[in-house]
């Protein structure tokens, strides 16, 4: 055995002496120390230009990045995954920028009002989030970087060069791992090389272990599960019926509704929602009626208040109110988890549901 690795050590001399005569000193160096870091080169960083405006920063372009470590973040503030990562991505930008890097959260909208400059810049605010937000709202970016992942973080050299990427959530310790690496390249020393230890309540907190609800679109174009006797009934208004028992993940409205391609409108009261879910959180995305006007609800689990299992946006008796278009946390149990019957009754009409998540 120790005579194979000497021929394989011998090959490989042999192969960078060649590399040395076809790519020069320079360009052999920075393959030596991405070989030793275990990270790729995926390609120039692309510009930021199609973003529509900025928040937190004047415009950033990659010519102004160079020598800075970036990593490049596409989120959306109403996507659950994306929240759940926002903490990391906090902790990070505190704990790393003064030895280089630049922490760049783009946020390209899944849904329509996610594309209104004003909505991005509350929830940027009630979120409390401090680095670069380029708002892309045409997707100019999003496209740029060819992504289609919501999150999708892109990790970025001082050169300028993707060295890394990863899509969704988790993989945090790796993640840090190749700040880290990239810093180190950059010549910079003396920051805490300990993994960030990250506690996160309400919406952002950690996914339970016990999920067997996918996420589910409301309106007509990608729902699925939809248990109503009534067909949805597109682009018009139709009564439905909420039925009494549902299986595991199937869904209903009832009362008049109107069904778009990605929401579903209520008409008038009274209108509810039922949903049998499996997870320890259940979260929906809604919008308030029109004109901005807020819209009240009552949530029940198993036909009961939820007491101790509310959300952070629903009180114990079940009470909450829609203000702004985002996601609402409106279940956490606290017990064991397992298969319930999630209600929600508006009082008032007008309200739009886009998905629910689950966690």
């Amino acid at each position: 055995m120790p005579e194979g690795r000497s021929m394989h050590q011998g090959r490989g001399a042999r192969a960078l002496k060649n590399l040395t005569r076809w790519m020069g000193a320079a360009a052999l160096l920075f393959v030596i120390i991405a070989m030793a870091s275990g990270l790729g080169d995926e390609g120039r960083l692309p510009d930021f230009d199609g973003a529509i405006g900025w928040l937190n920063s004047a415009p950033l372009n990659s010519k102004a990045l160079r020598g800075k470590v970036v990593l490049v973040n596409f989120w959306t503030y109403s996507c659950i995954n994306s929240l759940r990562e926002l903490p990391y991505m906090k902790a990070w930008e505190a704990k790393y920028k003064d030895a280089g890097l630049v922490v760049i959260g783009v946020h390209a909208p899944e849904f329509a009002f996610e594309k209104d400059q004003a909505n991005v810049k509350r929830a940027v605010q009630d979120l409390k989030i401090t680095y670069p937000i380029p708002i892309d709202s045409k997707h100019s970016i999003w496209q740029a970087f060819r992504n289609e992942y919501w999150p999708a973080d892109y990790f970025v050299d001082a050169k300028g060069r993707i060295r890394y990427h990863h899509f969704g959530e988790g993989d945090y310790v790796k993640s840090e791992r190749v700040i880290q690496a990239l810093l180190k390249e950059n010549g910079a020393t003396g920051f805490d090389e300990s993994v960030s230890r990250i506690a996160a309540d309400g919406p952002e907190a950690p996914p339970s272990a016990d999920v067997r609800s996918p996420e589910t679109y409301a309106g007509y174009a990608r729902t699925e599960n939809f248990a109503s006797p009534e067909r949805m009934a597109p682009e018009s208004r139709k009564t439905y019926s909420a039925l009494a028992r549902l299986a595991l993940n199937q869904w209903a409205l009832g009362g008049l509704w109107s069904a778009a391609a990605e929401s579903d409108r209520l008409e008038s009261v009274p209108g509810k929602i039922v949903f049998r879910f499996h997870s320890r959180d259940l979260h929906i995305v809604l919008g308030p009626g029109k004109n901005g006007a807020p819209v009240r609800f009552k949530v029940k689990l198993n036909g009961e208040a939820p007491g101790d299992n509310h959300g952070s946006d629903s009180a114990a008796d079940g009470a909450g109110e829609v203000r702004e278009p985002r996601m609402y946390q409106l279940i956490r149990q606290n017990g064991r988890i397992k298969d319930m019957t999630f209600e929600i009754e508006f009082v008032d009409s007008g309200v739009e549901v886009f998905s629910f998540t689950f966690g």
